[in-house]
C-alpha cells in the first residue's frame, strides 16, 4: 500500500498498489499523512521525496472505493484524504520532491505539482483526468496549476482533460526537470541527496516565503523577506556557509 525509507537524511514515500495505478483509497491517503507527519517531527529528515512503484506515480482516486455505498464519499474523501496531504506538504519545513516516474493522474497529479520540485521520467504524463467522469480538479489543483502555467493553459488542460507528456510539462513551466530512463534513478537519488545535504532551515523559510506570495501585495512579501532574512542569518548554517566560502572548502550543513 505504502513503501516508507529513511537513508541519508531522505524520507522516501512511494504509493505501492501498482496493480491499482498507484490510485488512492482512504487507506493510502491516512498512510501519505502519516508518513509526512513523521517527517516533520524527525530531525534527521531533511528531505522528502513522494514517488510511485510501477508503471505509474498515481492515477488518482480508486474510483471504486468511491462508488462503493459504504465507502467515504466525496467530501470525506476531499476533506479527509487530499486537503490534509496537501497542506502537510505546503507546511513541512522541508523540500519536498515529488519524482514523477510514470502517469500522474487527477488527485496524482495534483499532490506532485504541490511540492517543491518536480521531475520526472521521459515516459511520465500529466493528466488533470476530473472532467473525464464530471467532476472539478481537487487537491489543490484549481490553485497551483494556473499559477505554474498561465490561467488559460489552466483552463484547458482541467476541461479537456488531456494528457500532457513529460517534455510538454517542462517547456510549459509545470515541473522542473526531465530524466531519461536511463539517468532517471540515479538523477532523482542525487536530486534527494542534495537537498538533504543543503541548509534546509534556510530552504525552509524560502519555502515559507513563496507560500505567502500567493497573498501578499509587494510591501508584505518585502516586510516578510526582512524578517525571515533576519531569521536566516542567525542559523548555525549561515555561519557555516559564510566560514567555508571564507576558508574556501565545501561546507558541512546540518540544518540548524
Amino acid at each position: 500500500m505504502l513503501q516508507t525509507n529513511i537513508a541519508d537524511g531522505v524520507l522516501t514515500i512511494t504509493f505501492d498498489r501498482p496493480d491499482k495505478f498507484n490510485s488512492f483509497n482512504r487507506e493510502l491517503a491516512l498512510g501519505v499523512q502519516s508518513a509526512l507527519k513523521e517527517a516533520a517531527q524527525d530531525a534527521q529528515i531533511r528531505c522528502v521525496l513522494i514517488t510511485g512503484n510501477g508503471k505509474a506515480f498515481c492515477a488518482g482516486q480508486d474510483l471504486s472505493e468511491a462508488m462503493d455505498a459504504k465507502g467515504p464519499d466525496l467530501s470525506t474523501i476531499v476533506s479527509e484524504h487530499y486537503n490534509p496531504i496537501i497542506l502537510a506538504i505546503r507546511k513541512l519545513a522541508k523540500p519536498v520532491i515529488a519524482a514523477v516516474n510514470g502517469v500522474a493522474a487527477g488527485a496524482g497529479a495534483n499532490i506532485a505539482l504541490a511540492c517543491d520540485i518536480v521531475v520526472a521520467h521521459e515516459k511520465a504524463s500529466f493528466i488533470q483526468a476530473f472532467s473525464k467522469i464530471g467532476l472539478i480538479p481537487d487537491s489543490g489543483g484549481t490553485f497551483t496549476l494556473p499559477r505554474l502555467i498561465g490561467f488559460q493553459r489552466a483552463s484547458a488542460l482541467m476541461m479537456t482533460g488531456d494528457k500532457v507528456p513529460a517534455h510538454q510539462a517542462l517547456q510549459m513551466g509545470m515541473i522542473y526537470q526531465v530524466f531519461s530512463e536511463e539517468d532517471y534513478p540515479s538523477k532523482v537519488h542525487a536530486l534527494a541527496l542534495k537537498m538533504a545535504q543543503m541548509p534546509t532551515k534556510g530552504l525552509a523559510l524560502t519555502k515559507a516565503a513563496l507560500n505567502k506570495s500567493y497573498v501578499n501585495d509587494l510591501q508584505e512579501q518585502l516586510d516578510l523577506e526582512e524578517t525571515l532574512q533576519v531569521r536566516a542569518g542567525k542559523t548555525y548554517d549561515f555561519n557555516e556557509g559564510v566560514q567555508a566560502f571564507l576558508e574556501k572548502r565545501a561546507p558541512e550543513f546540518k540544518g540548524e
